[in-house]
């Protein structure tokens, strides 16, 4: 587990808040803190490594193995024949996948 002070903090706040019933409090505190410590409420485009199927710990070959096998299942000039919605979707999908393998590779390099 990499973060714990959503726990923590909404554990506090929870009993804080809710001092008629402490207990309730720190129980939703700490249900809302691990919500933010999974990030729960964050968009799947914020996070590249949820557009390539992965999680932070992967290493450079599996984010390079993922990005071909999605690239090639998503890329538009692949889907020859198709009716054009199809396409166009494929080349939104696409740009996401791009991107996201981007944004790993540039927070890699720091």
């Amino acid at each position: 587990m990499k973060r714990w002070y959503g726990k923590l903090l909404g554990f506090i706040a929870g009993v804080l808040l809710m001092r008629t019933n402490p207990l309730l409090g720190a129980m939703l505190g700490l249900l809302i803190g691990h919500a933010f410590d999974a990030d729960w409420f964050r968009s799947p485009r914020e996070n590249p490594y949820r557009v390539l199927g992965l999680t932070e710990e992967a290493n450079d070959a599996e984010v390079d193995l993922a990005y071909r096998r999605l690239i090639s299942q998503y890329h538009p000039d692949r889907l020859n024949g198709v009716a054009e919605e199809l396409r166009k979707q494929a080349e939104v999908k696409a740009r996401e996948i791009n991107a996201a393998y981007d944004r790993i590779k540039t927070l890699r390099r720091k």
